[in-house]
């Protein structure tokens, strides 16, 4: 029955039966909603493709990885490679650096010497190599090291005031030694010296004087010689070489001692130097010997020596004789020369010095280049020093009375 709708109409109810076969009762079909199925397959596909992605991207970096590690171990294996390269090339070149260093024993020994060498003014210094008297010539140096590790030397780097000392005290001791020393050639008047000093050039005092004798008791004055015959005074002064162009020059110089100065020789150095063959050092030895005015005689054996102990390192006679003006006072010049001269003869010769036998070896910077040893050494001396005859024929007595001789005249034997 159906129930009374209050509307006044009926309300009908249905209700609906679904049967097994998905029908409603009453033959109507009931409205089902329809779900999209799951895609599970595809969603799976896609995790497995990325993971795949993904482990290979982890292969090639852990492969770029090791490329990179292994790179820098072969990087890191040269540079160590190279490094130990550079240290021993390095331990090498110190070995070889010291090896080269140790080779020049005898510099190295000549420069420690000069360093301890360059206080010759004091007791500790001079101790070092005693000083030899040449006439005694009884100091021993047997058994001593090498000479110019034990000598004390002044050094190189010497200052001004150190030089004129050392200059200073070198000339005392030589003047010590030659007391006596003196022009060595042969004159009795200014006329006769300026000639003798001329005709010396390029032979020894010694052959001069052994030949002035004929010349000047042939032609005593200026006038005399200034009138003589070239060929007669050629004749006369053969012994002495070059006799001709010396001829010339003590002829020219006579005449114009005759024609200038009334046949006196000129007492000034600017006069004296325009005569024929007189040069500064001629001039000199007539000033200091006939004169009295102080004049240093640059010859070839000063010069020698002043360079040899390092008062100058000067080549020209000009110069030389200025630079050693310069360390003594004017009064001591013409001592001085004979000094130096005298030395350079008798002991401190030019091809062999007679070191050991040197009165001021201390004070030599060049000690050591002759003979050191003091019995061969004296055996070196010369003249007086030597036991021999001097070099002039008519020498001072203080010269004979200090042991020396006078030589032979030309032709003795």
């Amino acid at each position: 029955m159906g129930e009374q709708d209050p509307g006044g109409g009926r309300k009908t109810t249905k209700t609906a039966k679904t049967t097994p076969g998905g029908t409603a009762a009453g033959g109507e079909k009931a409205a089902v909603k329809k779900v999209p199925a799951k895609k599970v397959p595809a969603k799976k596909a896609t995790a497995r493709t990325a993971a795949t992605e993904e482990a290979v991207a982890k292969k090639a970096t852990a492969k770029k990885a090791t490329k990179t590690a292994t790179a820098r171990k072969a990087t890191a294996k040269k540079a160590a490679m190279k490094k130990t390269a550079a240290k021993s090339t390095a331990a090498k070149k110190t070995v070889a650096k010291k090896a080269t260093k140790a080779t020049p024993a005898k510099k190295a020994t000549k420069a420690t010497a000069k360093t301890v060498a360059k206080k010759p003014l004091t007791t500790k210094a001079v101790s070092k190599k005693p000083a030899i008297v040449p006439e005694a010539a009884t100091a021993s140096v047997k058994g001593a090291s090498p000479v110019r590790t034990v000598t004390a030397k002044p050094p190189t780097a010497e200052s001004r005031t150190a030089l004129v000392r050392r200059a200073r005290r070198i000339n005392r001791e030589l003047a010590e030694v030659y007391p006596y020393a003196h022009p060595e050639l042969d004159f009795d008047n200014p006329f006769q010296l300026v000639v003798a000093t001329v005709l010396s050039a390029q032979t020894t005092d010694l052959r001069v004087n052994q030949t002035t004798p004929a010349l000047f008791a042939k032609y005593p004055t200026p006038e005399d010689l200034a009138a003589a015959n070239p060929e007669e005074v050629e004749e006369i002064l053969r012994p002495t070489g070059f006799f001709r162009a010396k001829t010339k020059s003590v002829m020219g110089l006579s005449k114009a001692l005759v024609e200038n100065h009334g046949g006196e020789v000129p007492g000034r150095l600017e006069d004296l130097v325009k005569l024929p063959g007189v040069g500064r050092k001629t001039a000199f030895v007539v000033l200091g010997n006939a004169f009295g005015r102080p004049g240093i005689t640059v010859d070839t054996h000063f010069q020698r020596l002043v360079r040899r102990w390092e008062w100058t390192a000067q080549t020209d006679p000009d110069k030389i004789e200025a630079e050693i003006g310069a360390l003594f006072p004017k009064s001591d010049w013409t001592d001085l020369s004979h000094h130096v001269i005298w030395h350079g003869r008798r002991i401190c010769h030019a091809r062999k010095p007679a070191c050991g036998a040197c009165p001021i070896a201390p004070l030599c910077p060049a000690y050591g280049e002759g003979e050191t040893d003091p019995e061969k050494a004296k055996k070196l001396l010369k003249y007086e020093k030597g036991g021999f005859p001097g070099q002039r024929l008519n020498p001072p007595q203080s010269y004979l009375e200090a042991g020396g001789k006078a030589a032979p005249p030309l032709g003795a034997g």
